[in-house]
């Protein structure tokens, strides 16, 4: 078979594969592309030697068995014999789940998390929305510290284990989205930049130098990223991808990377004639990313939106600090802002970041589905000290009303692994470093976060620790125990309800509607024929729904309809979704 690589700067390349050394030839049609022909078949192990340096990963590897600085393997990806045929799933009407691999279940193996995946099918969610899986150092991580963009973490079980996992998933009528990073790669296990300008100090983000997307070389390291998108899409017939921190990807030409990354994926959906997507998760507040191309925007096809959050999880904690501040001053007012208007911050002067920030949508135009709401992620869970899930601190009450808020938005939902029963078990920053100095630093520096918001140092968790992984891991003796079987009851209810009533679904934010009380602590909006009510206070609250007649389609506590006075009556903490046609 024919290998090649991408190393401009080497005057030399050998590949050794299978224990034989083969020359490798400089490629006359692409300027520092090398080739050569060896023998190799499915798990045969290669790499490159530059200049007679030592033997180093294929950057464009598609295995990494034994860790991110060992060899790579060749993967045949014509050898696994697909069972679902899959027409694809389209993001718009979707219900998202993002799931981590290594604490979905105790054994943390993507084979481990297949077998659950009926009970995501139950719940009735559409897609999930795996975290990345890209090899980095150790066992058990995050996965945001990956290198090799190309492969599966071994550990998980490598690329046939990604594949039984979308497989099955397909099988039981899910789609399959995963998180790509491409604003950095891990500190440990990095060899790219021995091969070229994949980074540059043109730009720099919190991780150091910048990818390289503008600076001379840029060609061949955006279609590095491009091509490894695209294989995640085509190889593993995944629906989608979640692209990572998109406002730290520095880029100064005229074409931007991610409007050439959306025109690609759009192309290949065509080709492979089903449908594609890309969500971004971006700090920007700019409707321009998920604008059509065509009307000058980027052309992503979804964004997460951390202003939903930050309005829902102030309106149910009272948290103040940090990012919370803006919408803790009045958080029914930013809820009712956010569910009318897409983002909070649409221009508004923003006092954790000291500046006005975001820029408004047009609601006449702009889809809602565009726009990812949630009451909980892996980021808003666990980058707190202690990984503390909203269930640590509210009662199944409240916690059916985060989930109405998610479920009855105009946004598409996305729900965070086990959220859907009130895990018990947190979720806390955890990391497997295999270099003694990274793993003490990082160590050393989540102490020192936290020790500035006054966390004393002994309660916060050592990531190095495998106990704080094994915490964060989910018990999935819960969902069949009380309280915990009632909020999957009513989970199941509001999903089976966004199905079913077309309201739910509909993307036009015009016709949002929202009244609240934010003295008597009770909140309001209409979807079309639906009403959603809930009262977040602990003294009962009266809900003035007018004199036509209503329907109880769902509630967390039994409810009588409106009397001839038109007032709902709404026990403390509860919720209800309404037909008043």
């Amino acid at each position: 078979m024919e290998f090649e690589v991408w190393a401009p700067q080497a005057g030399r390349v050998t590949l050794r594969c299978a224990g034989s050394e083969h020359a490798m030839e400089a490629d006359p049609l692409r300027r520092g592309w090398w080739t050569a022909q060896a023998d190799a078949e499915d798990g045969t192990r290669y790499g490159f030697s530059l200049d007679g340096g030592p033997v180093l990963p294929d950057p464009r590897s598609r295995r990494q068995p034994d860790g991110p600085d060992g060899p790579s393997a060749v993967v045949d990806h014509g050898r696994y014999r697909w069972r679902a045929s899959w027409p694809g799933r389209p993001l718009p009407g979707a219900v998202l789940y993002e799931l981590h691999v290594g604490t979905f279940t105790p054994e943390g193996t993507l084979d481990a998390a297949a077998s659950r995946l009926e009970h995501l099918a139950d719940l009735g969610v559409t897609h999930v929305e795996l975290m990345p899986l890209c090899p980095f150092p150790g066992r058990h991580g995050w996965g945001y510290e990956g290198v090799s963009l190309w492969a599966v973490h071994e550990p998980y079980g490598g690329p046939e284990a990604l594949k039984r996992f979308v497989d099955r998933a397909h099988e039981l009528g899910l789609g399959v989205v995963l998180d790509v990073v491409h604003n950095h790669l891990g500190p440990s296990g990095n060899h790219l930049p021995r091969f070229g300008p994949y980074f540059t100090d043109t730009h720099h983000t919190p991780w150091g130098a910048a990818v390289n997307l503008d600076a001379p070389g840029s060609d061949e390291v955006r279609e590095y990223l491009i091509d490894s998108a695209l294989s995640w899409l085509r190889d593993y017939r995944l629906d989608g991808l979640r692209l990572d921190a998109v406002h730290a990807l520095c880029d100064d030409r005229a074409y931007h990377f991610l409007e050439e990354l959306s025109t690609a994926v759009d192309r290949l959906a065509v080709g492979l004639g089903r449908p594609l997507f890309l969500i971004a998760e971006s700090d920007l507040n700019d409707p321009r990313l998920v604008a059509p191309r065509e009307t000058g925007g980027l052309g992503l096809h979804a964004q997460w939106n951390d202003d939903f959050h930050h309005a829902v999880h102030t309106a149910l904690t009272g948290e103040s600090q940090g990012y919370y501040a803006d919408f803790a001053r009045d958080p029914f007012t930013a809820l009712a802002k956010t569910l009318t208007a897409g983002f909070f911050h649409d221009g508004t002067y923003s006092s954790f970041r000291g500046r006005r920030h975001g820029r408004p949508l047009d609601r006449t135009r702009f889809a809602a589905h565009r726009l990812l709401g949630y009451s909980q992620t892996h980021d808003q869970i666990g980058n707190r000290a202690q990984g503390d899930r909203l269930s640590a601190t509210l009662s199944p009450g409240l916690l059916a009303c985060a989930a109405t808020l998610t479920l009855t938005s105009p946004f598409t939902p996305m729900l965070f692994m086990g959220e859907e029963w009130g895990a018990s078990t947190p979720w806390q920053f955890f990391t497997d470093h295999t270099d003694p100095e990274l793993a003490e630093a990082v160590r050393q520096g989540r102490r020192r976060e936290f020790a500035a918001h006054g966390w004393a140092e002994e309660e916060v968790p050592d990531p190095q620790d495998p106990a704080t992984r094994d915490r964060s891991c989910l018990d999935w003796t819960e969902p069949s125990k009380e309280p915990h079987a009632r909020l999957l009851a009513w989970y199941r209810m509001l999903i089976a309800l966004r199905h079913e009533q077309g309201d739910l679904t509909d993307p036009d934010l015009v016709d949002v509607r929202v009244a609240y009380d934010a003295e008597a602590r009770w909140f309001a909006f209409r979807r079309g024929d639906l009403r959603i009510v809930l009262n977040l206070g602990s003294e009962p609250a009266e809900v003035p729904l007018g004199f036509r007649p209503v329907e109880i389609l769902a509630s967390w506590t039994p409810l009588e309809t409106p009397g001839p006075d038109g007032l709902l009556r709404l026990p403390p903490e509860s919720c209800a979704v309404l037909l008043q046609s």
